[in-house]
């Protein structure tokens, strides 16, 4: 026997009168004009009111109980106009005693609101858009009650199914003309993971329809959503154990972040609260989904709003061992495809085949997004931020990939395949002849040996070390392993991962950069200020020496994974001897507590700084009594060098690495630590291409560390030069007062036979 609907709870009576309305024959205007009344009747509200939004950013009156009817159809705001502007700017639900007494209040003489103080409303949200406003008023000051306002969000996700049908607002009214679809087309977009790829267009779109809203009896639904979430967990546990996965990395770190979304009691218990209160399984997911979705995006925290992409992908799966399907539905898909998504999270990349993919696109997404990290884990080319992808692609469409120049081609036309086909076979030619070289030495025409290491940041790279055939690792960003994180990693965790990266490089050297974060480089976990000048300020060993704790963990952890072997510490972006020093003193007190606890030490503790700030090189005597080795990081000396901010694009060609200024600069270094006897490298940009790494050959150079695709040319340019010819030639281009020497650095190149 059924409960009488007095003894039902407010949401779930609410929800079966509005199931009733929904299924009665009729319009979609007649049943949204029978929800207002509805909802009025049994909020005991004088007001309900539900606007819809329209092309172009209107939100538009469609149906109203006790305003005006004449205004329906006719009153309409701009999102952010007027309190119900407000809620669809802000996403975010309004609960007002006194709404004319807000600032964004905004009066229609049309409605004949005036009289109506009270106002409670909510956005109307569908797949995290909103594309309504539900708005209910009293005349008298009222304070509506947190279980009235739980009630008026599930209504408003009842009524989101409803506008999103179609039969109230075309679709394709928000679909931006793009012309000719046939045409060709170019994009933008950022680069997340290097390379190029061509191939057939497959979209993601993951599409979450939920058919039945109001559960009938919310124990079964309880039932359902408790056998759905435990098979849940073991499909993720399955690709968890994947061959590619299980060998660890940052890739499997952020799975492992991933799953905990499976196991989160927060997440799990939102979704029976929702259950509760009337909504089937699948509806109380979509639900949750909704509401934390706009929570995290409102959110300033970057890692937050990247965990959207990993709850949409978890939430969907859900859905779909809700409907009865036991894994992902597979599809027929091209031997050769792009997949185009708005955003993704990491286990949906692999529920592709990973022998036909060939590429990913995104209209969102950022460097550090989890599945960004385990693209480039697969080596697969990713481009992100391209603006209106999915509007402008259609399925099957042929497109190319080229992150390497930031650009997608949509449709490209026979010319533009052929060139790029040229193009891939040129690469893979050009691969292999540099894997030729891989085991032969860096040695110039004149018997001058260059050592050519490799940049790495992720686990993941270390494989790129015996492939690419560098010497070692000269440089090793650690702060990445920090960023992938939903908390700041113990000694342990860094400790495991260091000797990890010992491990796969043998007896070659590995040089550990200290955490290098501020900037462009948050993390999620700790509260940065917003500055002016975030590259010029609280950032990298001056953030690490106002939080001594955190350089002493990092290095106790490196003295751990460097048991008996050799370890290279380097600081950034030291900006005087004196921080170097304090900086120095926590690693010889680190040193000193692994003693007292007969820890066993690395065979040799080496301590060197990056040379990155100008002044530095003004104290280089009292420096070079001091340190190891002394790295360039020319990515960040040049931006300080030149008073230029390198993120900005306009002053993109403003400079040129390859002046006489810092050539002379770089001379002036070389020949100080040539004096002094400490080894000098250079990291960054500069070492990557091979016009300028022939440049700091011929100052002097002679270990240079890059991104593992760069050392194949520059070991070719290296085998194909007389230093010494050089050498002469540049004494003679430093005192010049020209803005550049690149084209005479070309034109020697080419009259001596150089690779270039």
């Amino acid at each position: 026997m059924s409960a009488p609907a007095s003894a039902i709870p407010g949401p779930r009576r609410l929800l079966r009168r509005l199931r009733d309305v929904m299924a009665a024959p009729g319009t979609a205007q007649s049943r949204l004009n029978q929800v207002v009344l509805v909802i009025a009747a049994d909020m005991v509200a004088e007001v309900c009111s539900i606007y819809v939004r329209r092309a172009g950013d209107v939100l538009e009156l469609f149906a109203t109980e006790g305003l005006n009817p004449e205004a329906v159809h006719k009153t309409r705001l701009r999102v952010g106009e007027g309190l119900v502007g407000h809620i669809a700017a802000q996403a975010s639900a309004l609960s007002l005693s006194d709404a004319q007494s807000h600032p964004d209040f905004a009066y229609r003489p049309e409605t004949g609101e005036e009289i109506y103080h009270s106002l409670m409303g909510v956005p109307i949200l569908r797949s995290g858009r909103v594309v309504g406003v539900l708005v209910v008023q009293n005349r008298t000051r009222r304070n509506y009650a947190e279980e009235e306002l739980e009630a008026l969000q599930t209504v408003a996700m009842v009524l989101a199914e409803l506008i999103g049908a179609g039969d109230l607002v075309n679709p394709s009214e928000f679909l931006e003309a793009e012309g000719n679809a046939t045409l060709p087309q170019r994009a933008e977009g950022v680069r997340l993971a290097d390379g190029v790829a061509m191939g057939i267009a497959v979209l993601h779109r993951q599409a979450i329809e939920v058919r039945q809203l109001v559960a009938e009896d919310p124990e079964v639904e309880a039932e359902r959503l408790a056998e759905a979430l435990e098979r849940l967990r073991a499909s993720v546990d399955r690709m968890l154990a994947r061959p590619d996965i299980a060998i660890g990395g940052e890739h499997r770190e952020v799975l492992e972040t991933y799953r905990m979304f499976a196991h989160d009691r927060g997440w799990i218990s939102k979704i029976n609260d929702a259950i509760r209160n009337g909504l089937t399984a699948e509806a109380a997911v979509k639900r949750t989904l909704d509401d934390m979705r706009v929570r995290l995006n409102a959110s300033g925290d970057p890692y937050l709003r990247e965990r959207v992409l990993d709850l949409e992908d978890i939430a969907g799966r859900l859905l779909g061992l809700l409907n009865g399907e036991p894994e992902p539905q597979t599809r027929e898909l091209p031997d050769d495809m792009v997949v185009v998504a708005r955003a993704m999270g990491p286990a949906e990349l692999l529920d592709y085949d990973r022998t036909r993919l060939r590429g990913l696109v995104l209209e969102e997404g950022s460097a550090t997004a989890h599945v960004a990290i385990v693209a480039r884990a697969l080596d697969i080319p990713v481009l992100g931020r391209v603006d209106g992808a999915l509007s402008r692609i259609t399925p099957g469409d042929p497109v190319i990939v080229d992150a390497d120049n930031n650009q997608l081609i949509i449709r490209p036309g026979e010319d533009v395949v052929d060139a790029v086909q040229l193009t891939l076979a040129a690469r893979a030619e050009r691969k292999a002849a540099f894997a030729a070289l891989r085991h032969m030495p860096s040695i110039t025409r004149d018997d001058v040996r260059v050592n050519l290491l490799m940049n790495a940041g992720l686990l993941a790279d270390m494989g790129m070390l015996a492939e690419s055939g560098a010497e070692g690792i000269g440089l090793y960003r650690t702060e990445l392993f920090f960023m992938v994180r939903s908390q700041i990693p113990d000694v342990a965790a860094q400790a495991d991962l260091y000797a990890r990266v010992l491990d796969q490089s043998g007896e070659k050297p590995v040089y550990f950069r200290t955490l290098d974060v501020g900037s462009d480089k948050q993390l999620p976990y700790f509260n940065h200020r917003p500055e002016e000048n975030p590259a010029m300020g609280w950032r990298s060993l001056r953030l690490t020496l106002d939080r001594p704790a955190m350089l002493r963990r990092q290095v106790r952890a490196l003295l751990m994974a460097s048991a008996g072997r050799q370890l290279n510490i380097m600081f950034p972006m030291v900006a005087e001897v004196a921080e170097f020093d304090a900086a120095r003193r926590l690693v010889q007190m680190e040193v000193a507590r692994a003693r007292r606890q007969q820890q066993r030490l690395p065979s040799q503790v080496r301590v060197g700084t990056m040379l990155e700030v100008p002044a530095l090189a003004w104290q280089l005597k009292p420096l070079l009594e001091r340190v190891d080795f002394i790295s360039v990081g020319s990515n960040d000396l040049l931006q300080f060098f030149f008073a230029c901010d390198r993120g900005n694009p306009e002053l993109a060609d403003r400079y040129d690495l390859l002046s006489p200024a810092v050539l002379g600069f770089l001379r002036n270094l070389v020949d100080a630590c040539a004096r002094a006897d400490v080894e000098l490298s250079l990291c960054g940009e500069m070492a990557s291409r091979p016009l300028e790494a022939m440049a700091l050959i011929g100052l002097g150079f002679r270990r240079m560390s890059m991104p593992a695709g760069a050392i194949g040319p520059v070991k070719a340019m290296v085998r194909s030069l007389d230093r010494g010819h050089l050498a002469s030639y540049m004494a003679t281009l430093l005192d010049l007062p020209d803005h550049s020497v690149r084209d005479r650095l070309m034109a020697f190149a080419h009259d001596h036979g150089i690779a270039i």
